[in-house]
């Protein structure tokens, strides 16, 4: 009996070893640390630390942050955050923008080293290398505070981007003057770590950029039905590109910051393989790395000397001084409001892992003293408070103002409350159809998508529907992993066509995606009167959609559309539609169209996307656009029929030519919504649909 209780006394023993227990109170407190502090308006970030101080070996000592439990999620926690940094940034943005970023970077590494260096030399005495290394960590900082921007939807403001951008050249930079000062102390400057620096990031950046993804579009398309494999081979991504940064000499960091961005464009933003992502990392990696962060803090530093609080507050003023001039200075440059200057500055003046890496080493390495390294630690915890606080507030105003920005009476009646359907008449050839609508949606409508079934009205009806919606069950899971409403409406019609038509008209649909028709030689036969009859009578924007390869394959939307396409009820919604898929897939757009309809896009705010004209007037052969089309675009071509103001008679069997000149390229017909005179049609029983639409 007593050795029953000895040893359960022994599992109790402070700190706790046993990793189930472990891991059982890191998951107490990253569920209760927010709710308890949400009352107190705290944001979930600090209250971790905070939970994190209390509970580490300087608090109650529960937990030792050397434990193997907790340095693992730790780790993966941090490069969780700069992986989704990565995949989550706009690449379009941050391309157009990238000397903005390099502006950036050299102002949060040069401005924080000006300030520090002379502060820690002369008013705290250090020598030349200490000082050096000291004032290069205030260039430093941890993206601690992104989850926050990302949780409110500004994660896309061109602000975040270049902060972004900024992080990743000042860490790069200060870990490179880390590596230099070390080499220094030993007797001169080695030439030939550079040297071997540059011969790793070479092969590095080969690998990642050039080789990852393309093993990565191989992967997806072979492993289509193993949803969950997708997931596994994300992280496997994440991990290895870590490995092999640190194999060339860099951070971890570094390269999980690569990793989502190679593998950026290939997981869109609204898909639910980036839906796992992101749910894994917010509910459980990267809080205990949050908690991990507050383990390290030890209070009682700054009450055991007058020495130890001195250094400890000059450090975390100068820190966040330095990084708010930063912020300051590119505000007025590239004339940002407040509220993005404060975003920049909250993202930028949090302190963490780069910041813990160059100290440590630095006190390892004889350079640094305690008192230092203890006054970093307490930096690192007022530097996360204050960013948490900051960012939260500021990324909170810039989220409503985003919300109540002023949209056009178009905007409110075709996005605020849009339906889309997908009909479909067979489930087990469905194609990318129902990814595409997915892609498209937008996020403010509250209505799900839709997909339809019409099956004939004979006896085995019945039948038929319950066997409909068992095959679309698999999408409907694909679409609520993504956090995407879809339901399945099935209907009894004598022919597809008509059920297609009366189906939309009652859900008032503002969008209908229809699959190709047919392949060459039955397409003339099915493409013809019969199509423009139910195009005319639903009376919606229409997409008629072949996708011959995998969405995330496509480099580029090419967009062709006829003169005076802006004056269609439908434009703005469709070219929104565009936009919105050019911003899920990150691919840049192409327009070839009349230099008026251009100027009306050009002219519409915040449309998104990085947007290329080239003038196209030779409509007596719509076609011969082929010279500008490149083998892995996407074609879109707007069409009309008679009676649309931009109809051209170059316009009539469009589709059936265009599978014809361009049978391997995925292509989208789009037919804008327009005012249809009402009894056009004498009956619905006129109309016919092949069957793969």
């Amino acid at each position: 009996m007593d050795t029953f209780f000895s040893e359960m006394l022994h599992k109790f023993t402070l700190p706790f070893t046993n990793s189930v227990l472990v891991f059982a109170v890191l998951l107490a407190v990253v569920l209760l640390a927010p709710i308890l502090l949400k009352r107190l308006n705290v944001p979930s970030i600090i209250g971790l630390i905070i939970a994190g101080v209390i509970i580490g070996p300087f608090g109650l000592n529960l937990i030792d942050n050397n434990h193997q439990g907790v340095s693992m999620f730790s780790t993966i926690g941090l490069l969780y955050i700069m992986f989704i940094v990565g995949l989550e940034l706009d690449l379009n943005e941050f391309i157009a923008n990238k000397n903005k970023s390099l502006v950036f970077g050299f102002f949060t590494f040069i401005i924080p080293l000006a300030i520090g260096f002379p502060v820690v030399y002369y008013l705290l005495g250090y020598d030349l290398n200490a000082s050096f290394l000291t004032a290069s960590m205030f260039a430093t900082h941890t993206l601690v505070t992104y989850p926050i921007v990302s949780r409110l939807g500004v994660a896309k403001n061109q602000a975040v981007a270049i902060t972004v951008g900024g992080t990743i050249l000042t860490d790069t930079a200060v870990l490179v003057i880390l590596a230099l000062i070390l080499s220094n102390t030993g007797g001169g400057l080695d030439l030939w770590f550079l040297l071997r620096l540059l011969i790793s990031l070479t092969i590095f950046s080969g690998i990642v950029f050039f080789l990852i993804p393309r093993i990565t579009k191989w992967f997806f398309q072979k492993a289509e039905g193993e949803k969950y494999l997708h997931f596994i081979f994300v992280l496997f991504v994440l991990f290895l590109c870590g490995f092999l940064a640190e194999l060339g000499g860099i951070e971890a960091i570094i390269g999980a910051f690569a990793a989502g961005l190679t593998l950026n464009r290939l997981i869109p933003h609204s898909s639910a393989l980036m839906n796992r992502i992101e749910f894994f990392g917010n509910s459980l990696f990267i809080p205990i790395f949050l908690i991990s962060v507050g383990m390290l803090v030890d209070i009682s530093v700054v009450f055991s000397g007058l020495t130890t609080a001195i250094i400890a507050v000059v450090l975390t003023i100068t820190a966040i001084f330095g990084k708010w001039v930063a912020a300051f200075f590119t505000q007025i440059i590239f004339k940002y409001s407040v509220t993005q200057r404060n975003i920049i500055f909250g993202l930028s003046s949090s302190h963490a892992a780069a910041t813990i890496a160059v100290i440590i080493v630095g006190y390892n390495a004889g350079i640094l003293d305690e008192y230092i390294l203890n006054g970093t630690i307490i930096l690192i915890l007022l530097t996360c408070i204050v960013a948490s606080l900051v960012t939260q507030k500021s990324a909170k105003v810039l989220a409503i103002s985003q919300e109540n920005a002023p949209l056009s009476e178009s905007d409110l009646g075709a996005f605020a409350q849009e339906k889309i359907l997908v009909p479909i008449a067979n489930p087990s050839n469905i194609g990318h159809h129902v990814e595409l609508a997915l892609l498209m949606k937008d996020k403010r409508s509250v209505n799900s998508v839709s997909l339809l079934g019409v099956v004939p009205n004979n006896e085995e009806a019945e039948k038929n529907i319950v066997s409909f919606r068992k095959q679309l069950h698999e999408f409907v899971q694909n679409a609520t992993a993504a956090e995407i409403d879809v339901d399945i409406i099935t209907t009894i019609d004598h022919n597809a066509a008509s059920g297609i038509v009366r189906t939309a008209r009652e859900l008032m649909t503002d969008v209908v995606i229809l699959g190709w028709p047919g392949k060459t030689g039955v397409l003339e036969k099915l493409l013809g009167d019969k199509v423009d009859l139910i195009i005319k009578n639903v009376d919606k924007n229409m997409f008629i959609c072949h996708i011959e390869q995998e969405l995330i394959s496509h480099k580029r939307i090419v967009v062709v559309s006829p003169p005076l396409v802006e004056r269609e009820l439908g434009f703005d919604l469709w070219l929104q539609k565009v936009v919105k898929l050019s911003q899920e897939l990150s691919v840049p757009i192409l327009h070839l169209g009349h230099p008026d309809t251009q100027a009306v896009i050009s002219n519409k705010k915040n449309n998104g996307a990085p947007f290329t004209f080239k003038p196209f007037i030779e409509w007596h052969d719509p076609l011969s656009c082929d010279e500008y089309i490149k083998d892995d675009d996407m074609i879109i071509f707007v069409s009309a029929h008679q009676g649309y103001i931009s109809y051209l008679s170059a316009l009539d069997k469009l589709p059936t030519r265009l599978e014809e000149r361009f049978p391997h390229h995925s292509r989208i017909v789009i037919f804008p919504k327009q005012r249809v005179v009402e009894g056009l049609l004498e009956s619905d029983d006129s109309l016919f649909v092949p069957s793969n639409f």
